[in-house]
Formats: structure tokens, C-alpha cells, sequence
């Protein structure tokens, strides 16, 4: 079947179902009461999401009804996926009955028995058996199962692993726009996989989210046409749920918002299979302007600028609209989504204005339109800046609340307890910002907060969030930061990696774990005080003399000693050959130099500066000529792994328009969140101009590249005219790349040239300019 007609049959299902929900809606919009009842299962044939521990009716609370038997069918499917070869060896036996969150693990050569409470707990004990007795790697990205032997090897001896806490929560709420807001389905089932596979029950689930507010708001004064317009392109959407911009990268179509909601709610659909939760996005109040003229008694907030966008009006919750607008709301959310137990909200997110709006007056009033139309509903909050404000907690049931700590590993002297009141939180680490492809994160800090945290007397931290801005780039961050919530004891920094290098390419090899031991005392210690990311590339910054970072708000320094990155590369070029041939040991081996190549970049600028600087010409020539090979030799290496690749980036946008025009359309949107972020004002006095930076091929080539080669000829031309260099309007250089529509490689077949020798080359070349990175 093709993509288009797939797509057209589940539009026809989709219409079906909107048409079926659609006397729900109506009746959930006059009435929050008859909106709550109303099972996803009667729209969407599914069993409603299992209730996290804390809320009534779960398995682990007294008086709770005996646990049911559960399908471990979706588990048996995301086994075959993720182990095709070897899926066989595996029987997974379903335990409800053993307590929340545990798994067992046992059984002889090739007959590997699995027992666990949810299908994604099975799959968290395969995970544990692959990791700590198979010695392979399933990592995000890359893998080393094709290492495994054909007879899987026995268990020693049966072992069982509860998690230590109940929240295990995934996907920063930027995760749509800077991981991939054009995703398919698959590759959504794919991410849902790893995450089940490494422990985590809770997921956000943007996909589609502008559509129940497309259906909602038709029935409050707007016409079709003007929310879509409102409504940005998906891959800015992340932040019009935030509620700090509207419209940009549109107008969408109303079937990109069709299929989208199809997508989202298959992701649902899929989380609800294994027994995880579905987190979506809640109503909090974000309306299109005008709203207070179109509806009687409605009062509403102008809520300013973010980042040179106007933010979009925020609705008093406190005012009787409001409670009609989220109960209409949440009725078309069911009739696509079905229900879940978890919501995620940040009212004020990164400033807005409060206006005369009573903050617990209006924290309140959301929480209860949450509750009417989901009794016992969870809302998630991200923690972060000066939110949640003590004013929204005081007026909130905080056991109905969860805090997401985006900060907890990035700033010392933290009392959550008290800063909180008490309020369950979260553990989490936000080590991406914007998809940088920079490897490293503060892992001792974690291990150190976890644990001592979790001891404190009147601790209230109830789970981990992993909440990079992208994710998918920084595999052995993903496995230790999950690891925290299932390791009975204190994890060994320093043991751990070096398991991780064995596992990692399929068996132990002493220069695999030296090159992660270097790794692992450089990038991945790096402490908290200031920053829980390191450093960008200068390569990819916006070309400047003085330039110390790429994104304005990046790390200004290397927060590492560059040159264990170095000798990491030494270390994996020199890994056995037989250990060679896996997806992990080629997305590391590119990554390392990728990551090596980089932090020369702090090394190199100083030195053209000063050749500038002493007017000499010729050795300005020889390094500008320096910065262009390494960047020719950056495009080249990561050209040749497809998690590198623009083009994959680019083609995704454009399968989502139905003809040319909005094939363009999309594109923009993917390009311009690359580059200029959003329009002038926001780039320039926002500061967002490669916010999203991330070393691809293509990206490397056709904008970084060209514009350093602009920069470097307006300098020599000032030095051979002796004259002030001419200036370069940066914004309109970005600007024309973003409205670009040229192809780059992309697909299985994208990929072009030996990573190996691209490495070895560039090992070689860093070998003979070595120097101190600022």
C-alpha cells in the first residue's frame, strides 16, 4: 500500500470517528459533567490508560480492585521490532499481580522468560537482560545486536528490579519541533520502543494537538479559515502550546491537521497497549485574538512579547467561559486522543502577563476543568525559571500535581522541598537545547541528586524526567539518566561506562573503554553551577572574530578538556575491526570526531583573529583556508551516517503537503527553525539565529560553510584595501537559505563515503594544529 493511500483510508477512519464523537463533544461542551464519564474506548476500541500510582484504583492502593490480566501482545510486537533475530528466545509472561513497576528475569540458554506488571515493564526487563547479561546495545541512536550470538546466553541466577520511583517521564515539550515534527508513524513506534525499553511509563504526546483547538474554537466565533491561520506549521508548534507565539510557518491545511491528529492519536494508542501513559497537552487558556469581543462575559489577558513574537491571549480561568471552552476542548481531545490520566500545562511559561487575572483563582479553575473532564487526572508542570509560581501551587490539589524539574542538574544549592512546598516533583535533566549535535552531560550530578535526594527525610521527589530539547543524539546520556530510576543501589560512574563501552559495540575492548573513559571524565563530567549542556561548534555560529558560541544562549567556553576527545578518537580508531561493522560504533566514531573537529574550532578562530588583527595576509590565507577544510571535512564525515543527514530532515517536511506549494510551505517551516528561527525581530533581537544549530551534512555545506567563506572575504578584502570591512545583513543570508528548496541526500541510500577513513582523516589533520580551546 502506498503512503498516500494509507493516509487517505486512515483520514476515511478518521472522519468516522470525528463523526461518531461529534454528539459527545456537543454534549461534553454544555456539560463538563457528561463529559468525564465518557470512555475513549466507545470512540477509539481501546481500554482506558492504567492509573498512576498515588490516584485512586491503582493496583498498589488499599482497597484497590484485584489487577486484571493485561494483552502482552503490543509487548511481543515491540520485541519482534527491536529484536528480530532473537525474539523467539524471549517468553514474556504477564504479572499484573507482582506490583507496579517490577519485572523478573530468568531462564536458561536461548529460553529467556520475562515477567511484568505492564507490557512496557516486560520490555524494560528485556532491556536489563540485553545491558547486564547478552552485553548488547539498543541505543538512541545506534546498535549492536547484530553482535549477539545465535543461542541468547542463560541468566545466572532469576533477578527481579522495581523501579524506585513511580514517575519515569519522557519528552521535553520542545522534543516535536526540535526532534522532528514530521515524523511518521514508525518512527514515533520506534522512539515509543526505546523509551519502554529503558523504563519510562509516561510520554508527551504533542502530535496533532493543535486539532481538538481547530474543532473547540469553531464553536466559540472563529471560522476555519482564521484558525488556521492562528495555528503555526508543526515544527513551530511546540511553542504555540507554550503560548508564546501563533501563526508562523502557516497557514496549515486542514488535512495536515486531520492526519496529524491521526498520528497522535495512533502514538496514544500505541503508549496505551504497553501500558504507559499517554501525557497530553491540557487547556490552560490560549485563545486568538479577539476572543473576549466574540464571547459574553469572557475576560482575557494580552500577554506581550517572547522573544519578538506576540504571545497569544491567555483566557481568565477564573471566568464561566473558560470552563466551556475546556470542556469542549477535552470532549474533541477524547474523540481523536481517547483519555489519559496525566496532562501537561505551564501557564506564564518563560514570562506572560498576569494582567488583574488571580493566578490561584485561575489554578484552580484549570485543574478543576481537568478534573470534570477526566476525574483524578494528573497535571504535569514544567519546572523552570521562576514556574511553577508559589501562587499556581497554592491553588492547586499538589497530590494531583507533578512537577517536571528542567533545572535540577543545572544549578547547585537546590531545596525542592522548600521551594515547592512540598509538591511531588521530578528529577530531570535538559543536557539538549535545540538539537545541538554536542555530546557530553553532567552525569555525576545526577548520580549524586538522585540518590541523596530521594534520602532526604521529607524528600517529595517522585520520579525522573528526561527532558533534552531533541532527542536522539546522545545515546549514553539516555541510558544512565534511566538508569537512575531502576538500579537498586548507588551507580558506579566510572563502572558504568566502562560497562557501556563493552556493551556498546557487542563486547569488551580495551580501546573502547579507554576512548569512554576519556569521554567519560571530559564530557560526561562536567558539574553543575551554570549550565547542564556543554558547548556548541564555532563552525556553526554566525560568523564573528569574537564569536564564542553558536546559540546566543549556549555555553561561551569549553566546558571540558578538549583533548580527551581527541584521544577518545584515537582510542575507537584503533577498536578491533570485528567489532567495527554496528551502527553504534559508527554513529560513535563519527560523533567523536564530529565532536573532536568542533572544540578545534576554539582553537582555530583565536588565531585567524590575530592574523587579522596583525594585518598579515598570508597566514590569514593559510588559516581561513584551515577553517574551510575542516568544515569541507565536517560535511564529509557526517555525511556518511544518516543520523547526520539534512536531507532527512527536509524530505520529511515535504511528504506532509499534498502539492508543491505547501511541500514549500512545510519546508520553511523545517528550514527556518534551523536557522533564523522565526522572523527578523525574532532573530535579531530575540537572539534566536541558530538556536537550533546542529552540525549535518548539507546543513554544514550549503549555510555554515558558505557563510564563514562570505565573512573571511569581506576581512581579506579590508586588508587588501586597507579599508573597514563591508557588512553582511546575516538575517537576509539565513533567510534566503531558509526559502531554499534544493535536495540533499536523505534515506537509507544518503549516506556517502567510509566513516573510518573520514575519521582517521581527521585525527590525522588535528594531530598536526593541537592547542589549547577556549
Amino acid at each position: 500500500m502506498t503512503n498516500s493511500t494509507s493516509r487517505r483510508r486512515r483520514r476515511a477512519q478518521l472522519r468516522r470517528r470525528i463523526a461518531l464523537a461529534t454528539l459527545v463533544a456537543l454534549l461534553g461542551a454544555g456539560s463538563p459533567a457528561l463529559a468525564g464519564p465518557v470512555d475513549g474506548s466507545l470512540v477509539r476500541g481501546h481500554a482506558p490508560a492504567p492509573v498512576p500510582e498515588g490516584l485512586p484504583g491503582f493496583p498498589g492502593s488499599p482497597g484497590a480492585p484485584r489487577p486484571r490480566a493485561f494483552d502482552v501482545g503490543p509487548a511481543r510486537d515491540a520485541l519482534e521490532r527491536l529484536l528480530p533475530r532473537h525474539a523467539g528466545q524471549f517468553t514474556l509472561v504477564p504479572d499484573p499481580a507482582a506490583g507496579a513497576d517490577r519485572f523478573t528475569v530468568s531462564g536458561s540458554a536461548g529460553a529467556i522468560t520475562v515477567r511484568g506488571s505492564t507490557g512496557a515493564t516486560l520490555l524494560t526487563g528485556v532491556g536489563w537482560y540485553l545491558q547486564h547479561v547478552a552485553g548488547a546495545d539498543i541505543g538512541w541512536p545506534g546498535e549492536s545486536i547484530g553482535m549477539l550470538p545465535a543461542r541468547l546466553p542463560a541468566v545466572p541466577a532469576p533477578v527481579t528490579r522495581s523501579a524506585l520511583v513511580p514517575h519515569r517521564y519522557a519528552l521535553n515539550d520542545t522534543d516535536d519541533g526540535y526532534s522532528g515534527a514530521y515524523r511518521t508513524f514508525e518512527q514515533h513506534q520506534r522512539q515509543i520502543d526505546l523509551l519502554a525499553l529503558h523504563g519510562i511509563n509516561e510520554v508527551f504526546v504533542q502530535a496533532g494537538a493543535e486539532y481538538p483547538y481547530y474543532r473547540a474554537l469553531q464553536g466559540f466565533g472563529y471560522s476555519a479559515a482564521e484558525l488556521r491561520e492562528w495555528i503555526p506549521g508543526p515544527g513551530h508548534q511546540s511553542w504555540w502550546l507554550l503560548q508564546n507565539l501563533s501563526g508562523f510557518g502557516g497557514p496549515v491545511s486542514e488535512r495536515l491537521m486531520q492526519e496529524r491528529a491521526e498520528l497522535g492519536g495512533r502514538i496514544a494508542e500505541q503508549l496505551r497497549g504497553l501500558g504507559m501513559t499517554p501525557v497530553l497537552p491540557g487547556c490552560f487558556g490560549t485563545v486568538p485574538p479577539g476572543f473576549a469581543a466574540r464571547n459574553a462575559g469572557a475576560k482575557t489577558v494580552a500577554q506581550g512579547d517572547w522573544a519578538g513574537f506576540g504571545r497569544p491571549d491567555w483566557l481568565d480561568p477564573s471566568t464561566p467561559v473558560f470552563g466551556k471552552l475546556a470542556a469542549a476542548y477535552y470532549a474533541e481531545q477524547r474523540a481523536v486522543f481517547g483519555d489519559s490520566t496525566m496532562y501537561r500545562m505551564s501557564p506564564l511559561h518563560e514570562g506572560g502577563t498576569v494582567g488583574t487575572v488571580d493566578v490561584k483563582a485561575a489554578a484552580r479553575a484549570v485543574q478543576s476543568a481537568l478534573i470534570a473532564a477526566h476525574p483524578g487526572a494528573m497535571w504535569a508542570v514544567l519546572g523552570w525559571q521562576d514556574s511553577p509560581k508559589a501562587e499556581l501551587l497554592a491553588g492547586v490539589d499538589t497530590s494531583k500535581l507533578l512537577i517536571l524539574d528542567g533545572l535540577s542538574d543545572r544549578y547547585n544549592r537546590l531545596d525542592r522541598e522548600t521551594r515547592w512546598g512540598g509538591a511531588p516533583y521530578a528529577m530531570g535533566t535538559i543536557y539538549n537545547f535545540g538539537g545541538h549535535t554536542t555530546i557530553g552531560a553532567n552525569t555525576s550530578v545526577w548520580i549524586d541528586r538522585f540518590g541523596s535526594w530521594r534520602a532526604k527525610s521529607n524528600s517529595a521527589l517522585k520520579g525522573i524526567a528526561y527532558l533534552p530539547e531533541a532527542t536522539g543524539t546522545n545515546p549514553a546520556a539516555f541510558d544512565l539518566f534511566t538508569d537512575l530510576a531502576w538500579e537498586p543501589g548507588p551507580i558506579d560512574q566510572r563502572k558504568w561506562f566502562a560497562d557501556f563501552a563493552g556493551r556498546r559495540y557487542g563486547r569488551p575492548d580495551k580501546e573502547a573503554a579507554a576512548a569512554w573513559e576519556e569521554l567519560r571524565t571530559g564530557p560526561y563530567s562536567t558539574s553543575s553551577g551554570l549550565w547542564s549542556e556543554s558547548q556548541d561548534s564555532l563552525f556553526t555560529a554566525r560568523p564573528s572574530l569574537t564569536a564564542v558560541g553558536a546559540a546566543y544562549w549556549s555555553p561561551k567556553s569549553m566546558r571540558y578538556p578538549a583533548d580527551g576527545v581527541r584521544r577518545a578518537l584515537d582510542h575507537l580508531l584503533k577498536v578491533d575491526p570485528k567489532l567495527r561493522g554496528s551502527s553504534a560504533y559508527r554513529f560513535d566514531l563519527v560523533d567523536t570526531a564530529r565532536q573532536a573537529l568542533a572544540n578545534h574550532s576554539r582553537v582555530l578562530l583565536p588565531k585567524i583573529k590575530a592574523a587579522y588583527e596583525a594585518k598579515d595576509l598570508t597566514r590569514f590565507r593559510a588559516l581561513t583556508a584551515e577553517w574551510a577544510d575542516g568544515e569541507r571535512q565536517l560535511d564529509a564525515v557526517t555525511g556518511s551516517d544518516p543520523n547526520f543527514l539534512l536531507g532527512n530532515w527536509l524530505s520529511a517536511a515535504r511528504s506532509w503537503g499534498a502539492d508543491e506549494a505547501e511541500q514549500d510551505r512545510y519546508e520553511y517551516d523545517a528550514r527556518s527553525i534551523l536557522s533564523v528561527w522565526g522572523r527578523r525581530s525574532t532573530s535579531e533581537v530575540g537572539f534566536l539565529h541558530d538556536y537550533a544549530n546542529r552540525e549535518w551534512s548539507g546543513l554544514i555545506g550549503e549555510l555554515y560553510a558558505p557563510r564563514w567563506a562570505a565573512y573571511f572575504e569581506t576581512l581579506e578584502e579590508s586588508l587588501v584595501r586597507r579599508a573597514a570591512p563591508r557588512e553582511i545583513d546575516w538575517h537576509a543570508f539565513e533567510e534566503e537559505w531558509a526559502r531554499r528548496t534544493t535536495r540533499h541526500p536523505s534515506g537509507t541510500n544518503g549516506p556517502s563515503g567510509d566513516p573510518y577513513t573520514l575519521a582517521t582523516d581527521i585525527a590525522t589533520a588535528l594531530k598536526s594544529s593541537e592547542g589549547p580551546a577556549r
